[in-house]
């Protein structure tokens, strides 16, 4: 049994007001492809399918097609809900999907979902557990201490035994202790969403979703999938990819990693202005940092005509000795003048705000322009 592990897509992601629909639909089409030259049997996708609850209709639209172009491949697909999805959503048609060879984590009833495929050694069996947390479990569990993620995983995995002679593979959505998190993660303070690794002992292999940075936990079968793209600057120097899972004889799980090429990459650029407008074009998502000590107030429109995909601009220098991000072209347009200086005076002047005497000869210069004018 061979199948693709992914996580994370966030179909519908925007950051600073830029949509990142056309690289996610790149991506799922370099996935099909991959799917079928791997001659797969499956793909397993653990989570957060959509970045928010209620999708946009596109983004809605590019999951339905990568879902069919997999589906008319011959090639099963095994999908459960994320903390971002909705999980009524996610199930919504389940049972119609299901004789297409699409298998949705349906309404939690208190255990885990199987799903059983067959290869020549035997089933392999998916167990599809979404984000679960406490108060989900305890509606099923009253008589059980369940305060924690921890023991809302345990209580749900405690009540749907598995057969440890066969084949298993958890499918799950979860933060598992000791996992390396990055800024695009909602977890919860002081940790109270981890699971410990133990949790999912008896399982062969475990998929999860939830955290961006592809990674193994305590064993090589115990694997972060990773997000699709790189969808915060904490994610730059991830490296995305599939997981390809190839299981045989019980106890034999062999895997390795394709990695995934984006149409743009994200990127941070630092330097002087002369030195950032001197580098080559490029439409990668970047963050620009200058550190002129007087940046002309263009600077960013101006940065704009090398990296015109630029997604965040700061100044660092002796005058803000922090880093200041410059306010966006549409963000500067719905302000007034006097909001502008006093923007522009704070940063010049280490985050210190103009005062009152500021604004007033501001006012006075700007009544005595507008009567020139007149």
């Amino acid at each position: 049994m061979k199948f693709l592990h992914i996580a994370d897509l966030h179909l519908g992601k925007r950051l600073n007001g830029v949509s990142f629909l056309e690289d996610q639909i790149f991506l799922l089409n370099q996935i099909s492809a991959l799917a079928e030259a791997e001659h797969a049997d499956a793909v397993v996708i653990a989570g957060d399918v959509y970045q928010k609850a209620s999708p946009q209709s596109e983004a809605m639209a590019a999951f339905d097609a990568f879902v069919t172009r997999l589906a008319a491949a011959g090639i099963r697909v095994l999908v459960i809900s994320g903390n971002h999805d909705s999980a009524q959503r996610i199930s919504y048609f389940s049972a119609l999907v299901r004789n297409a060879g699409v298998y949705v984590s349906e309404e939690f009833t208190g255990t885990v979902q199987t799903v059983a495929l067959s290869d020549a050694f035997g089933e392999v069996r998916f167990g599809l557990l979404p984000f679960l947390k406490p108060i989900q479990a305890r509606r099923f569990y009253p008589d059980e201490k369940i305060e924690t993620y921890e023991d809302a995983v345990r209580a749900v995995l405690r009540h749907s035994p598995i057969d440890p002679a066969a084949r298993n593979v958890l499918v799950c959505h979860q933060f598992v202790t000791g996992a390396e998190t990055c800024d695009s993660e909602e977890t919860a303070v002081g940790g109270l969403d981890c699971v410990d690794a133990s949790a999912f002992d008896d399982y062969d292999y475990v998929a999860l979703g939830h955290i961006h940075g592809p990674q193994r936990l305590k064993r090589d079968t115990l694997r972060y999938a990773g997000s699709l793209m790189k969808y915060s600057f904490s994610e730059v120097n991830h490296r995305k990819s599939v997981t390809v899972v190839e299981m045989l004889e019980k106890g034999d799980v062999r895997l390795h990693t394709v990695p995934l090429t984006a149409p743009h990459d994200m990127r941070t650029v630092e330097g002087m202005l002369s030195d950032v407008m001197a580098m080559p074009y490029s439409e990668d998502y970047v963050w620009v940092t200058i550190h002129d000590e007087l940046p002309p107030p263009d600077a960013r429109v101006t940065i704009s005509t090398v990296f015109p995909n630029m997604l965040k601009f700061s100044v660092v220098n002796s005058k803000t000795k922090m880093d200041i991000d410059v306010l966006a072209r549409e963000q500067m347009e719905s302000k007034s003048i006097p909001e502008l200086f006093s923007d522009f005076y704070r940063l010049q002047n280490n985050d210190v705000a103009p005062s009152e005497r500021h604004i007033e000869m501001l006012t006075a210069i700007l009544k005595e322009l507008e009567g020139e004018v007149r």
